[in-house]
């Protein structure tokens, strides 16, 4: 499936949701927001959440400093 992830074109298979798609590649769930095609989708959504071909999808991670 082809998708944009963070603007940059991906090819995948066998991601169906949000949080497979952060599994992929590697990325704790409680430390990023997540927004797919424009619309914020909820934490305790991630698992649930359906990602398609041709989805846009931008995962931002926290940083921490001072």
């Amino acid at each position: 499936m082809q998708l944009t992830v963070n603007g940059e074109p991906v090819q995948l298979s066998d991601i169906g949701t949000v949080g497979e798609l952060l599994d992929y590649f590697r990325v704790t769930h409680q430390a990023v927001a997540v927004m797919a095609n424009g619309e914020i989708v909820a934490r305790e959504a991630f698992r649930s959440f359906p990602i398609k071909p041709g989805d846009s999808v931008e995962i931002i991670r926290f940083v921490g400093g001072g």
